[in-house]
């Protein structure tokens, strides 16, 4: 069910950012102070697990949570945790859990919003995993599964929201390849603007039109039947970086306008980055824009103050803003992780190898922390000392650095706590952004728009699945057309 504005004054998404917010207040708070001086708290926000041995993250859980969560396999954790039983099983717990935990996993998932769209796992993949069967072939080529559903199901839902609030041309803003913008052109017939600022990425985009044409005319010449009523049009891309807290004119520009009328803009951005999804917020209030259907991701780039909080109920409240840890968290994909706990593969060794290695760092670079390192290849098949070593030479330091390999070889017998702390972390992930959704929401509403998120992915293929429907007049029940599988 979509989750919006009801009541024409928001209401019901203040009183859930209040439940959300005052409960995960003191949560954040504590992710706060062990962020400064050392301090403490309770840090399950925490998914950095790098720091898991070297800050002693374990011992941060209260005794009793740490007696029902230690010596869970994987998948147990899936089961019991997270909630999420495979088919035909049932939770069943090997002891009584602290009332706190049991809390703190109820209250995570009532309070969050419902990320499970409409309709069945989605069939078009039942006939080939690779392939969606509700799209052609030519619109498959150099698609992944995942991004074939992606842009089928979003650019499904902007044809029939240009078509109910009479748009004149679509604009995808962070385009990329083009994939999205092509589908919406080239399949469903809307003109489109795509906006993109890597001008690489804009090259392609363009080669991979030219050769969606091709394909196109040789299947119109072998079915004559499926012939355009109407000349095929490509995407319109342009090269332009697309500001946050500036409005890009390049982006208001019309293609084309109709005689007598204005351009009636929609804007659209799948997974646009951090305050990319913000740009699309801002330029919403122009008048040239009727619409907006946008997919926001990567919460841990929003820039602050200015990406997180957008509305002047959430700035007003004290303490509003979200640590980085906590965004970054709500990025991971909580269906994918409980299929990984469900398989029990050796891949969440990853977990513990890296925390390994980042007690290793701080004490030959104390005050290097948390570098990155690059991917290290089928980690389940080396020994803990392999990947340390790997790793350093990978973090710019000397792989021959002398190992304690007794402290190695103790931490990796803690390797089922370390994917416990995670997956314990995993809980929060929902509702932390549930938080910057239901900011964005009210947003809109204080500018007496109107605005729903829908569930429009599956989530088990696009964790980010909620797309925020917004319209400069109501559509009523218009809006529950939006999600549903056409057939």
């Amino acid at each position: 069910m979509p989750f919006g504005l009801w009541g024409g004054r928001g209401g019901g998404s203040r009183l859930q950012m209040s439940r959300v917010y005052l409960w995960l207040q003191p949560v954040a708070s504590a992710e706060r102070a062990g962020q400064g001086r050392g301090g403490r708290g309770l840090r399950i926000a925490s998914p950095l697990l790098q720091e898991f041995f070297t800050d002693n993250l374990w011992g941060t859980l209260p005794c009793s949570w740490q007696e029902a969560l230690d010596g869970l396999n994987p998948p147990q954790l899936a089961t019991q945790l997270l909630g999420m039983p495979g088919e035909g099983e049932a939770v069943r717990y090997r002891s009584v859990w602290p009332l706190t935990l049991l809390a703190l996993k109820s209250t995570a998932s009532a309070l969050a919003f419902t990320r499970t769209p409409g309709f069945q796992t989605p069939s078009e993949f039942l006939e080939n995993p690779s392939q969606s069967s509700r799209l052609t072939a030519p619109f498959r080529k150099h698609v992944r599964p995942k991004k074939q559903h992606e842009i089928r199901r979003l650019g499904e839902l902007v044809k029939k929201l240009s078509d109910l609030t009479g748009c004149t041309q679509v604009v995808d803003i962070g385009s990329g390849q083009g994939h999205l913008s092509r589908f919406m052109s080239l399949g469903l017939g809307l003109v489109v603007k795509s906006i993109e600022g890597d001008r690489r990425l804009v090259e392609r985009a363009r080669r991979l039109d030219r050769e969606l044409l091709q394909a196109l005319d040789k299947e119109e010449k072998r079915n004559p039947q499926v012939t355009q009523a109407s000349p095929r049009r490509s995407p319109h891309h342009v090269v332009r970086w697309v500001e946050p807290t500036a409005l890009c004119p390049e982006l208001l520009l019309p293609l084309e306008t109709r005689s007598g009328c204005g351009a009636r803009l929609l804007l659209t951005g799948l997974h646009a980055c951090g305050d990319l999804s913000v740009a699309l917020l801002r330029h919403f209030s122009c008048p040239e824009v009727a619409a907006l259907a946008s997919v926001g991701c990567c919460y841990m780039k929003l820039s602050e103050p200015g990406g997180y909080p957008l509305s002047q109920w959430v700035a007003g409240l004290r303490g509003s803003e979200l640590p980085y840890r906590l965004r970054e968290g709500a990025c991971h994909a909580l269906e994918e992780y409980t299929e990984r706990l469900r398989k029990a593969g050796p891949g969440l060794r990853t977990h513990c190898y890296r925390a390994a290695l980042e007690t290793v760092i701080r004490a030959a670079r104390p005050e290097l922390r948390r570098p990155g390192v690059q991917g290290i290849p089928r980690v389940h098949e080396l020994k803990i000392e392999e990947y340390v070593q790997r790793g350093l030479q990978r973090a710019g330091l000397d792989p021959q650095l002398p190992l304690d390999l007794a402290a190695l070889r103790a931490q990796q017998a803690q390797e089922n706590r370390v994917v416990a702390f995670f997956t314990l972390a995993l809980l929060l992930a929902p509702l932390v952004e549930t938080l910057i959704l239901l900011d964005r929401l009210l947003y809109l509403q204080e500018q007496d728009f109107h605005a729903e998120l829908l569930p429009i992915f599956s989530p088990e293929l696009s964790p980010r699945n909620l797309v925020l429907v917004a319209t400069k007049r109501p559509l009523g029940e218009a809006f529950s057309l939006l999600e549903t599988e056409d057939s």
